[in-house]
């Protein structure tokens, strides 16, 4: 048997293997740095100190990224003091070290392909370290992880990895913290209408809201009939309508304006959602096209709206009752194949949860889909908009206007959100409340019907970092679509 061993274990198999890594390249691309501090910036935006093999390189290009950033120079000289005098390195010390590499440095030139090549090694080591942990974990086969949660733990790994080239969790500097904030500020200064977030195409909305803000759990809620689906609709289609891709530097594509929508449609099927869109864009009434009562004008229309809209970055998923972990896999797959900037969910209460003992309960089922989708959008860093049926404690109170508190199984869902969202349309219910033609009360209702015909209100009832309040709308319900109301300087001269 050890006989056997021994014979496995040549130099063709080795017994053990070293992790992929290049010495040389790193010391190549650190010789260009400390030469010519212009080499950092050609690598600055994918390389990390992390990626590389060997400590003392990792240290060194930490040092040296801090100096050249704070404006300071980078050379063998300014950085030893920062670098550990007593280490040696085979038979020279750090300084000489130092030097060495600065003697033998490449060209600035090569810096971007040197930097590629160390990147794509700590890529390489990163994904062992997945596949190992996968290895021993089916084989260990714990209790309590079946395989399907493996899977998606897996699944979630390579998708880190898949994003950001690295596989770690642990703590940022607040130094980061504070470059990305300053960055977000800036981009929001460059972008159409000063917005942060993603622009819902709804003005009013986006003024209260600064767009839809990335990592944001966002619930769309209100009663059966109020719109909800619709203004989800509207929006989904405003933000891809507007999508304007711009490449990064390390290849991908990014939105610069709009983005990539991806539709979970739980109640209804996507050719109904489809026919809603169609509807609102072509102002044909849904129920027209469905019985097919359209001239031959309108089926000229449908047809030239359905050429422009098959272009559109708008993806939808009908799977009915589909559960939290099903629905996080397939949007980080949406999110590696094609990309991803915004989420909807056609509503949470049909989603279902992935643990059997939440399925015992509803109430602990719905705490683990929202911080399941809070989590969710954390990871992938896309605003998620979730819709949520309301209570009918509503409907025997005088005042219609949801609150908080209306939200079903509500504790989660109001703790989980950044934003919360009410749509209410007075008009759904006077039209309800029609007393008889030609009384005292008929003409009160009318009056009242006028001014309420084609108006409603998004309620903003919480916000983590906003004010709350009201935003007025326009409804038009034949087309299903909500549009801006017009501001009183817009509207035409009125002569009293």
């Amino acid at each position: 048997m050890a006989e056997a061993a021994r014979k496995f274990a040549t130099a063709e198999t080795p017994l053990y293997r070293e992790a992929p890594n290049n010495i040389e390249a790193e010391q190549a691309l650190l010789g260009a740095m400390l030469v010519n501090n212009d080499a950092f910036y050609r690598v600055s935006d994918f390389l990390k100190s992390s990626h590389f093999y060997e400590p003392l390189h990792r240290k060194i290009f930490e040092v040296s990224a801090e100096l050249i950033r704070m404006g300071k120079m980078a050379n063998p000289v300014t950085i030893k003091t920062f670098l550990p005098a007593d280490d040696k390195v085979g038979e020279m010390t750090v300084s000489q070290y130092l030097a060495r590499l600065a003697a033998e440095a490449v060209t600035i030139i090569n810096a971007a392909d040197y930097g590629r090549a160390i990147y794509d090694l700590a890529t390489r080591r990163a994904l062992i370290t997945v596949g190992e942990d996968m290895v021993n974990i089916a084989y260990d086969a714990p209790v309590d992880m079946s395989p399907s949660e493996q899977i998606e733990d897996a699944e979630r790994r390579l998708f880190e990895l898949a994003e950001t080239g690295r596989y770690d969790g642990g703590f940022e500097s607040f130094t980061d913290a504070v470059k990305t904030a300053v960055d977000m500020a800036n981009a929001a200064y460059m972008r159409d209408g000063h917005l942060s977030g993603v622009a819902t195409g709804l003005r009013d909305l986006d003024r209260r809201m600064g767009g839809l803000q990335s990592s944001d759990l966002v619930v769309l809620a209100g009663r059966p009939g109020m719109g909800k689906t619709s203004l989800a609709t509207n929006i989904a289609f405003n933000i891809a309508e507007s999508y304007v891709p711009a490449q990064q530097a390390d290849g991908s594509f990014k939105a610069a304006n709009g983005g990539v929508v991806g539709f979970f449609s739980l109640e209804m099927s996507s050719e109904q959602l489809a026919t809603r869109i169609i509807s609102e864009q072509t102002e044909i009434p849904s129920s027209k096209i469905r019985r097919g009562e359209i001239s031959e004008m309108d089926f000229e229309k449908l047809v030239a709206c359905s050429q422009t809209m098959q272009k559109l970055p708008l993806f939808i998923d009908q799977t009915g009752g589909i559960s939290i972990a099903q629905l996080a896999a397939r949007a980080r797959r949406l999110k590696r194949q094609r990309g991803l900037d915004v989420i909807v969910i056609d509503y949470i209460q049909l989603m279902t949860g992935s643990s059997k003992a939440s399925s015992q309960n509803r109430v602990q089922e719905i705490t683990e889909i929202t911080t399941g989708l809070k989590a969710l959008a954390k990871e992938l860093s896309v605003p998620i908009i979730a819709l949520s049926q309301l209570s009918r404690q509503v409907e025997s109170r005088d005042d219609k206007r949801p609150q908080l508190s209306d939200l079903r199984e509500s504790g989660s869902i109001e703790q989980d959100a950044d934003v919360v969202l009410f749509v209410f349309r007075e008009e759904y219910y006077l039209k309800n409340r029609e007393p008889k033609p030609g009384t005292d009360e008929y003409i009160k209702w009318e009056t009242e019907m006028n001014e309420m015909r084609g108006k409603a209100e998004v309620i903003v009832a919480k916000q983590r970092h906003g004010p709350t309040g009201t935003v007025s709308l326009a409804f038009q319900g034949e087309f299903t679509r909500f549009s801006d109301l017009a501001e009183d300087q817009h509207l035409p001269e009125r002569f009293e």
